[in-house]
């Protein structure tokens, strides 16, 4: 179990790396007590049984992670990853830089039949036909040194990896579906979305209040925390929670004097700073113009869903995922079938291979042109005679 801890070391493996047909990739990180992930552990195996698996340290003193992101730089190699997003916000927070080309088994699974987010212990059962001990699952991964049953579980998360890789890349090859992955994968190497705008943070709080005013002192309250957190390096929670904002949005405190009388706010929020900026913001949210509030998207409200055409689109969804061997929320999500009951077409579902194998039968049913019928246990689509 070797460990790497310096630059020089870093660099020898990964152009050991860069002449092979790919790597497998995982990490361990903390985030409890920061905004952004602190990256505790890298760990990296090269293809076949015999290929060298490492444990990278970032924590060690003066160790430059350039030499890794040079390798994901490199397009010959394939960077492989299970449920990779958490991965890429690290590097890209890090390094401002993607692997690629990226391969993530989670997803590939799930169009290769798997099911719907597939654990890494599932695959490792059914392919790698192995067990896991995930017993140090949740230790401290930022203290040193790390046990030997630390070392172990990390490692075991690379090297079953390259059996899963090589079995679902040929299944997609053999099924013809790497395109569809490749579709997929797009979303996880676009920097937007990793990037949290504090402007755009109020959108994420839920509220059942669309008062204009409301909503402009919730998205100033919103925009200065996650600008606050993100400055120190806190979690959002930690300067003050959405129950708090709320209620702060709702008595529009005109001094810091007022938040004593806050029943949600936490106590170090009702002083220095953090106290100076809910006035601030609750101030500035007063003098937003009525045409400047912030709007609610009331698309959705405004649909007239044909509840029956939305049930059977349910019901030619489950046919076709069935079909093709695919995770019925892969193709189509239960907000994505309403919309296209309700006359949207602008949803994933009818966009590319998602529209091959499920959104063309849906635009036609919709428009009257095929109808659902049983056959014993199937459900088969019948073309309308004209």
């Amino acid at each position: 179990m070797r460990t790497l801890t310096t630059t020089q070391d870093l660099a020898a493996f990964c152009d050991a790396a860069a002449s092979a047909p790919y790597v497998t990739l995982d990490t361990e990180f903390l985030r409890e007590r920061t905004y952004y992930a602190k990256l505790c552990l890298v760990q990296m195996a090269l293809p076949g049984d015999e290929g060298e698996a490492v444990l990278i340290d970032p924590l060690s003193e003066g160790l430059s992670l350039e030499p890794l992101f040079e390798l994901f730089r490199n397009r010959d190699v394939v960077k492989v990853f299970h449920a990779a997003r958490q991965d890429l916000e690290i590097f890209f927070t890090e390094g401002k830089v993607f692997p690629e080309p990226l391969f993530d088994t989670q997803v590939a699974a799930m169009v290769c039949g798997f099911g719907e987010q597939v654990g890494y212990e599932t695959l490792v059962r059914k392919i790698a036909k192995a067990n896991l001990d995930k017993t140090s699952r949740f230790t401290d991964w930022s203290r040193r040194p790390l046990t030997d049953a630390q070392k172990t579980y990390a490692l075991a998360d690379v090297t079953h990896l390259r059996m899963i890789y090589e079995h679902l890349a040929a299944e997609l090859e053999r099924t013809g579906r790497a395109k569809w992955l490749h579709e997929e994968l797009g979303v996880l190497t676009d920097p937007e979305t990793y990037i949290v705008r504090p402007s755009e943070a109020w959108q994420r709080i839920k509220t059942r209040t669309q008062s204009g005013r409301f909503l402009a002192v919730v998205r100033e309250l919103a925009r200065f925390r996650e600008a606050y957190a993100q400055s120190r390096n806190i979690p959002r929670n930690r300067v003050f929670k959405d129950d708090a904002l709320l209620e702060l949005a709702s008595s529009k405190p005109t001094g810091v004097a007022d938040l004593s009388r806050a029943r949600l706010l936490l106590r170090e929020a009702r002083r220095g700073e953090i106290a100076e900026g809910i006035v601030a913001a609750v101030t500035a949210a007063m003098e937003v113009p009525p045409e400047e509030y912030p709007q609610v998207d009331r698309s959705n409200q405004k649909m007239q869903v044909n509840p029956a055409l939305a049930d059977l689109l349910r019901v030619l969804l489950k046919a076709k995922s069935e079909q093709a061997g695919v995770a019925q929320k892969l193709i189509a999500t239960a907000a994505d079938l309403d919309a296209i009951a309700g006359g949207r077409r602008d949803v994933p579902a009818l966009r590319g291979w998602r529209k091959e194998v499920f959104g063309n039968d849906a635009l036609r049913l919709c428009a009257g042109e095929i109808a659902l019928a049983a056959r014993g246990n199937d459900v088969i689509v019948v073309t309308m005679a004209e």
